[in-house]
C-alpha cells in the first residue's frame, strides 16, 4: 500500500493494489474508489484530503510480516 498526497490539488489517493484502475466510481462526495477490470478495489481518492483528515502523522497498527504479504 503507497499513500500519495499531491499538495497543489490537496488530494490524498490510497494506493491499495499496483494494479491499474479501469473504473471510478464517487461512493460519497470527495471519495472516490478505483476498482480493476476484475471489478477488484485498487485505491481510494479523496478530494480536499486536509479539510476531511488529519494528516499531520501515519500510523500502523499490526501489520503482517513482510513474508506473509508474498
Amino acid at each position: 500500500m503507497k499513500l500519495h498526497y499531491y499538495p497543489d490539488t490537496d488530494s490524498l489517493y490510497i494506493e491499495l493494489k499496483n494494479t491499474p484502475g479501469t473504473e471510478a466510481r464517487e461512493i460519497v462526495e470527495g471519495f472516490v474508489a478505483d476498482f480493476d477490470a476484475d471489478g477488484n478495489l485498487v485505491g481510494l481518492d479523496i478530494d480536499h484530503a486536509s479539510r476531511k483528515l488529519d494528516l499531520s502523522k501515519v500510523e500502523t497498527v499490526a501489520l503482517p510480516p513482510a513474508s506473509a504479504a508474498e
